[in-house]
């Protein structure tokens, strides 16, 4: 009874029901379109991948545009008085990067010529938190997060507090920006009076001169051990390096050429870091450009031992320093070295 029933049921709606045929080809449409929404979303992906892929690439691989010149600066009177910029020579990456070479360059009122005075890394001074050590290590207590701008300027109050001079401009260069620099400038000349031989590389400097590419500068610069006075010796060889970086600049005019300088600049990368104080980069350059027509004069600050050992340091000579410290003070350099020719760096070979 109760099955008759379900089929007369099933008969009077049967003629309800809409035809199987169009429902079967509507759902096979939906899931050829989903199939195909699928795929056109797949193929975007990989066309997004390809493209990114072929943009680093191209990054990678396209030579780099050159650097574009200088910004004019707005402008300023010319400096008329005498002038002193502070290079710094850092040593490799990490949270104890020193300064290795110290090197307050004297322009004088008159720019007759550039005074490169090498100040030793390991004079003591006295550091921020009142204690007392390395002017080079300085650099490393403010630089400890990789800021070398924070390791210029702390470096910069030590000699400031040591010389009694102001800093006008300065610069901090890697090992890398030192090797990156050598070579875009073609090389830079340099006479040695002794052979120096590398304890990194066991390479070979003979006595004379010679012009180093980026490798062979870093490699020199970086020696001290077996050098007859260690340290002071080697900072004579970078005011040998720098003497010659500024006479190879000179002869290709890249001082009194914005543009080439821009490009220099770009080149050498993060590696440099330049601070040009209150004076415009322009006049600052000219300034520079005409101190550097004549050969510069290297030496070093009079200092005297207190240990002898590995661990020594060393602080002003009481006799000499003091003097030197008013002539540089009183712009009166000239006078100085003329008195003491024997702490003149030779810069040629004799």
């Amino acid at each position: 009874m109760i099955e008759d029933e379900l089929r007369a049921a099933f008969a009077r709606h049967e003629e309800l029901a809409p035809p199987t045929g169009p429902v079967r080809a509507a759902i096979d449409q939906a899931v050829v379109r989903r199939r195909r929404r699928r795929r056109r979303v797949r193929l975007a992906g990989t066309a997004l991948a390809v493209t990114a892929t072929a943009l680093v690439g191209f990054t990678v691989v396209a030579p780099r545009p050159p650097a574009p010149a200088p910004p004019a600066a707005a402008p300023t009177s010319t400096p008329t008085g005498a002038m002193n910029m502070l290079l710094l020579g850092v040593d490799q990456a990490g949270p104890d990067r020193r300064a290795d070479s110290i090197l307050l360059v004297h322009v004088p009122a008159d720019r007759s010529r550039i005074y490169l005075v090498s100040i030793p890394r390991d004079l003591l001074v006295p550091m921020p938190d009142g204690t007392t050590g390395k002017i080079n290590a300085t650099f490393s207590r403010a630089a400890a997060s990789g800021d070398l701008a924070a390791g210029y300027r702390a470096t910069r109050q030590a000699v400031t507090r040591l010389t009694g001079v102001r800093v006008d401009a300065g610069a901090v260069l890697t090992y890398a920006a030192t090797r990156e620099l050598t070579d875009e400038v073609g090389g830079v000349p340099v006479c040695l009076p002794a052979p120096v031989r590398s304890v990194h590389t066991d390479r070979r400097f003979p006595a004379g001169c010679q012009r180093l590419d980026g490798t062979r500068a870093v490699d020199l610069l970086r020696q001290r051990y077996g050098l007859r006075e260690g340290g002071l010796d080697r900072d004579r060889n970078a005011t040998r390096y720098a003497a010659g970086l500024l006479r190879q600049v000179r002869e290709r005019g890249t001082l009194t050429d914005p543009a080439r300088l821009g490009r220099l600049v770009g080149e050498i990368g993060p590696g440099l870091t330049v601070d040009t104080g209150g004076t415009s980069l322009p006049l600052l350059l000219s300034v520079v450009a005409r101190a550097v027509a004549a050969e510069p004069v290297a030496l070093g600050l009079p200092i005297r031992y207190e240990d002898w050992t590995d661990r020594g340091f060393e602080q002003p000579d009481p006799t000499l320093a003091p003097g030197f410290l008013d002539a540089l003070r009183a712009d009166r350099v000239a006078g100085w070295t003329a008195a003491h020719p024997d702490h003149v760096t030779s810069l040629r070979q004799r």
